[in-house]
């Protein structure tokens, strides 16, 4: 059952890194082979969200070199505050975030640099909610 309670969301984050890097493209459209993790639909392109070694053996020209963070914490697409709580956790260490909700799960992309930082930053956020 999805979760709502801000309180009980952020208590159970459960924050998995993903070990590949991920790196951002636009494209006019996703060629058949293609296999993202996201793409969104924009007035000047799909942007594309692909394994770093994807977008290399394809030549791809890219930017944003990023670490995906899951969120395992099954929460309800109308949950309230979930974002701002783990954005606000992360700007405070100085780690941008971008953030694409899936039906299941948030995934947060963050600098690959700063994988480590952010991980350890949403345990904490974690940790504060558990008391």
């Amino acid at each position: 059952m999805a979760v709502t309670d801000l309180a009980e969301l952020i208590a159970g984050l459960s924050a998995r890194l993903d070990p590949e890097a991920y790196v951002w493209a636009s494209v006019p459209t996703v060629p058949e082979g293609w296999d993202p993790v996201v793409t969104v639909r924009e007035s000047e392109g799909m942007t594309v969200v692909l394994p770093e070694a994807q977008a290399d053996a394809l030549g791809l020209a890219y930017e944003f070199r990023s670490a995906r963070i899951t969120l395992e914490v099954l929460s309800a697409l109308e949950a309230v505050g979930l974002t701002a709580a783990f954005a606000r956790a992360l700007a405070d260490e100085g780690i941008s975030a971008n953030v694409v909700a899936g039906f299941h799960h948030d995934h947060i992309f963050v600098p690959w640099a700063r994988r480590a930082d952010a991980l350890a930053a949403l345990e904490r956020l974690q940790s504060s909610a558990r008391g």
